[in-house]
C-alpha cells in the first residue's frame, strides 16, 4: 500500500511542488491549505490531489486534519512541514501581532503537526518528517526578526525530535530554500529583486521543483540514515 505523505500549505508554489514530487514517487498525498479555496480547488483539478483545509497554528485543528486523513486515506507515514507566512517590518514597525502571527504558524505550526503523527509513526516503526527552514533563517535578514527568529527555531526543532525518532525509524529534517521563484517572492520590488539575484552565485532563483526534489529524496524509503540534518538549496548564496 502507498505511504499517505501530508503537507502543510502544500497547494500553491512550494508545497505544490512537493505534493507533485510525492505523488510521482508513488505516495498518497493530502495537501494542507489555510484560506484559499478557490486555489485550492484548481489545484485538486490540476493534479489529483485532494486537499483539507485547516489553520496549521490552531493545535486541535491540526490533530483533527490528521485524524480525518489517517481515516479517509491511512495512516501518516510522511510529514512536510511547509506551510509558512510573512509579516514583514523593522522592529520599529513590527507589532506584537506581527511577532506571534509568524511564530504561531511558521514554528508553531511545526510542533502541532509533528505532535499529531509522530507517536503514530514511532508505533509503526517509520516516519519521514521535512520541516522547511529558509535562508533567512540561517543568516538573518533586514526587516524579518519574526520569520528570521520562526525558521532558524525550525532548525533546532528538527536537530531535538531527530534524537527522538532515530531509534524508533523515525528521521527528521529539514530543507532551507534560498529565494526561489514563487508568488511571494515576485511580490519582491524588482529593483530589490535584481540586487538579491546579483548575490546569488548561480545568477537566477531558485525554482519550486528543484526544493521538491529534495524534499522527495528526503522522504524515500532510502533516506533512512539521514536525520537531523539541514540540506541548503540556495544557489551558493549562503554556505552554511
Amino acid at each position: 500500500m502507498a505511504r499517505v505523505a501530508v503537507v502543510t500549505g502544500g497547494t500553491r508554489g512550494i508545497g505544490e511542488a512537493i505534493s507533485v514530487a510525492l505523488r510521482d514517487a508513488g505516495m498518497t498525498v493530502a495537501a494542507n491549505y489555510a484560506g484559499n479555496e478557490r486555489k485550492a480547488a484548481e489545484f485538486t483539478e490540476r493534479t489529483g490531489i485532494k486537499a483539507y483545509k485547516w489553520d496549521v497554528s490552531d493545535f486541535d485543528a491540526c490533530l483533527e486534519g490528521c485524524r480525518r486523513i489517517a481515516e479517509e486515506l491511512g495512516p501518516i507515514d510522511v510529514l512536510v512541514n511547509n506551510a509558512g507566512i510573512t509579516r514583514d517590518a523593522t522592529m520599529k514597525r513590527m507589532t506584537r501581532e506581527m511577532w506571534d502571527e509568524v511564530i504561531d504558524v511558521n514554528l508553531g505550526g511545526c510542533f502541532n503537526m509533528a505532535k499529531a503523527v509522530f507517536e503514530g509513526m514511532q508505533e509503526r516503526k517509520f516516519g519521514r518528517i521535512v520541516n522547511i527552514g529558509s535562508i533567512n533563517g540561517q543568516a538573518g535578514q533586514y526587516g524579518q526578526v519574526n520569520y528570521a527568529a520562526a525558521k532558524s527555531g525550525i532548525h533546532g526543532f528538527t536537530k531535538a525530535l531527530a534524537q527522538e525518532g532515530a531509534r524508533g525509524g523515525v528521521t527528521v529534517n529539514a530543507i532551507a530554500p534560498g529565494y526561489i521563484d514563487t508568488e511571494m517572492v515576485a511580490a519582491v520590488p524588482e529593483d530589490v529583486l535584481a540586487k538579491i539575484v546579483a548575490r546569488i552565485p548561480v545568477g537566477r532563483l531558485g525554482k519550486a521543483e528543484e526544493i521538491a526534489r529534495g524534499v522527495a529524496f528526503l522522504c524515500g524509503e532510502e533516506a533512512g540514515f539521514i536525520t537531523g540534518s539541514t540540506l541548503s538549496i540556495n544557489g551558493g548564496q549562503h554556505m552554511y
